[in-house]
């Protein structure tokens, strides 16, 4: 592997890191959609400070491109605020004219300069250890390399300092403001940072890729766990992963760099989205034919309960009365017989002593319909789950 290679893939490990921290907080808030607008919309404050220091490499362009990206927020929620268009409708309607505007002033005064809308928003990993910076004859390393590392040290330093505000006014901002510290302070200090780290990324990156390094690995986190550290700590992994993963299928494939690792991406939140444990596809598919089961298993139960009568308590009576298919009536029938809840004898079906406890507390489950109750009730009585 070539120096180039390492320093390649150490930035976009960087960026990804710098990405997830701030993606972890935007998808927890349910503003995943914020981080497209903000990485489009930052176009002008780019353009301004360009305008103003004529040197690419100004701080100010940074300083500029996150304050036109907060400026973003505050339209956004200001249109949301007015009732008459919901979140998705603001951000559609502000970034494309924020991002528009920057694309004219352009078009109109930077034709002649380096700096263009394929570059911002596409960017090339593969050219980043070329632009590098040199002190004094000494070459210290790729320019990406420092900025996206000197952000990456100030996101850090910032979610240690104020790790306790971000998670209670993230999850309760009411609680938040009892507790004394302002939510809307909160609020904007995580978007300045995710508008930061946007400007930082686009030289290496581009916008499309910065958006997949925020929102994929914290959206694969978010549905593997609940624990806030460890869904920070699963969202850098899958950041790194995607990054180094996809670097590597681009080098095989010979193919885009950033296109790569955001297909990675991609392909890994599909992975965790059918095999999440709890909340993937599979596991909710399950559960909720899980819970048709019960349910038919319940009906049943209280059906023997109201009734004496040996035609009624008849196994065919599942098919003939009740009109359950034969595979639906044999499903019910096993999960009753395995949770000791019936007994067959000569066909004829009957509540066991389980059976009718379970089935008296069901009725005032019914009666009370406190759903605690029931889960309670289930994890009591069932060895066995449909």
């Amino acid at each position: 592997m070539s120096n180039a290679q390492f320093e390649i893939q150490l930035i976009a490990s960087l960026v990804a890191i710098a990405c997830a921290i701030p993606g972890t907080f935007l998808v927890l808030r349910k503003m995943a959609m914020i981080s497209d607008a903000i990485s489009h919309s930052i176009l002008p404050g780019l353009v301004v400070g360009f305008f103003i220091t004529q040197d690419l490499n100004s701080p100010l362009l940074i300083l500029l491109a996150a304050l036109s990206g907060v400026i973003t927020v505050i339209l956004v929620e200001r249109i949301q605020k007015t009732g008459l268009v919901k979140e998705d409708t603001a951000i559609g309607l502000v970034f494309p004219a924020l991002f528009s505007i920057g694309v004219i002033m352009i078009a109109k005064n930077a034709n002649d300069v380096h700096l263009d809308v394929d570059a911002v928003l596409l960017g090339e990993l593969a050219f980043a250890p070329f632009d590098r910076i040199t002190i004094g004859g000494t070459d210290i390393g790729p320019k990406s390399l420092w900025v996206i590392g000197i952000i990456l040290l100030i996101t850090i330093g910032l979610l240690i300092a104020f790790f306790k505000e971000l998670k209670v006014s993230t999850f309760d901002a009411g609680l938040a403001a009892s507790l004394g510290f302002s939510p809307v302070v909160i609020h904007y200090g995580l978007m300045t940072m995710a508008s930061i780290t946007t400007v930082g990324a686009f030289d290496a990156v581009g916008a499309i890729l910065v958006v997949a390094l925020m929102i994929a690995p914290a959206a694969c986190a978010y549905l593997l766990t609940t624990d806030l550290k460890k869904m920070l700590g699963l969202a850098i992994f899958f950041g790194v992963f995607g990054a180094i993963t996809g670097y590597w299928v681009a080098h095989w494939l010979d193919a885009s760099i950033a296109g790569s690792i955001a297909t990675m991406l991609g392909i890994v939140f599909f992975l965790v989205y059918l095999f999440a444990p709890s909340k993937g596809l599979i596991a909710v598919m399950y559960r909720e034919r899980r819970q048709r089961t019960e349910v038919l298993l319940l009906t049943f139960l209280l059906h023997l309960k109201n009734h004496n009568e040996v035609e009624e308590r008849h196994v065919n009576h599942l098919n003939e009365h009740i009109n359950w298919q034969k595979v639906k009536s044999k499903t019910v029938l096993d999960l009753a017989l395995k949770n000791n809840m019936i007994l067959i004898n000569d066909k004829i079906v009957s509540l066991t002593e389980k059976g009718d406890e379970f089935t008296s507390q069901a009725i005032d489950y019914i009666i009370t319909n406190e759903d605690a109750q029931i889960e309670d009730m289930k994890k009591h009585f069932f060895l066995f789950r449909g």
